[in-house]
């Protein structure tokens, strides 16, 4: 069985040992028989935190915690619901929470989050295995991608190119077709701020932009005209629509790629293809950290919650050799791994994101 069959089993006997508690439920967390564990949020964190809940459930011997994959974005926003029965004790995240989202948990009365850094990813840039080999400039993502682009008298209106060799001569007569998350993804955000806005900054009509707003509407609008299409929350849809679609590339997170190198392939980035070794360093120009946020007030309410959080930065987890970096997470150096576990030990609050 190939991993990606092997997630999804996972996923499915996770959610269905989760039902099974979820029958049990009543009154606030931590009462007898009170609700489970509930991780919710980013598609790129879910097969992580769906095999942390698997091993924890093995050697626990209690339920399985459950985990949804709902985009950064959706998870988050769950997570800042409220306190309490029914509420997210985790929000996985593929970026870090935004000061919005942070004000509305406080408004919620979701007072004190745990913020934890779990390992590193990086946004790929993919097509099928078959497909022709490129290598982008970070420009060329955003002259290829932007709904507006600087026109010849300088003044901005819709893109033009329909193929990547008008974006640039060096890359093929190719369409240009990209399928990739839609705005609730954190794979999405990333792929906006570590991608497009550092592209557009190399571009001289931008980069004299003064106005911030201006700019990062520019940077951060994708085409809307088919060039770019959303393709969900499922990461792995994506990937197979580039089997499906001679031509078309993907972008995505680093362990779908992982998982699925016998169907597609990674385009490089100024030269520099995406690894473990080039995300770790920071010279693959799309890496990222991945996160998990706890939500304090659970911790010691919801039964194994402080113990699961420890499960998923354990050395066995989360450090080098660890079953995660066997699932594609590219794990932090031993000493920030250190500083994390120092977290949760003692549970310490995040201050609110500038």
């Amino acid at each position: 069985m190939n991993r990606t069959l092997f997630a999804a089993a996972s996923a499915i006997a996770l959610l269905g040992l989760a039902a099974c508690g979820d029958n049990q439920k009543a009154g606030a967390p931590g009462e007898a028989g009170g609700q489970g564990i509930l991780a919710v949020g980013s598609s790129t964190v879910f097969p992580f935190a769906s095999r942390v809940a698997e091993n924890f459930s093995r050697t626990s011997g209690g339920a399985a915690p459950r985990v949804e994959s709902l985009g950064t974005g959706g998870g988050i926003q769950k997570f800042c619901e409220g306190v309490g029965a029914g509420t997210a004790d985790i929000a996985n995240a593929s970026r870090p929470m935004k000061k919005s989202e942070f004000e509305l948990c406080q408004k919620n009365g979701v007072t004190d989050i745990v913020e934890i850094k779990i390992g590193f990813d990086g946004i790929v840039i993919a097509t099928a295995r078959n497909g022709e080999a490129m290598n982008f400039r970070l420009q060329d993502l955003y002259l290829g991608l932007a709904k507006e682009v600087p026109g010849a008298n300088g003044a901005f209106a819709a893109n033009p190119a329909t193929a990547w060799n008008q974006v640039n001569p060096g890359l093929p007569s190719q369409r240009i077709q990209v399928y990739g998350p839609p705005p609730t993804s954190g794979t999405r955000d990333a792929f906006l701020e570590l991608g497009m806005a550092p592209g557009a900054k190399l571009i001289p009509a931008l980069a004299a932009i003064e106005d911030k707003d201006r700019f990062e509407t520019l940077a951060h609008t994708l085409r809307e005209d088919n060039a770019w299409i959303d393709s969900g929350e499922n990461d792995n849809a994506i990937v197979q629509t580039l089997t499906r679609t001679p031509g078309s590339l993907g972008v995505f997170g680093f362990s779908f790629l992982e998982q699925n190198m016998d169907t597609v392939k990674p385009l490089t980035i100024d030269g520099v293809a995406p690894s473990v070794a080039t995300i770790a360093d920071g010279s693959y120009p799309l890496a990222r950290s991945l996160y998990i946020y706890v939500k304090k007030q659970h911790v010691g309410v919801t039964p194994g919650l402080r113990e699961f959080v420890m499960e998923f930065i354990s050395e066995a987890a989360a450090g080098r050799g660890g079953y995660l970096q066997d699932r594609g997470l590219v794990p932090l150096p031993a000493d920030q791994l250190a500083a994390q576990r120092a977290i949760v030990t003692a549970m310490t609050p995040m201050t609110s994101p500038q």
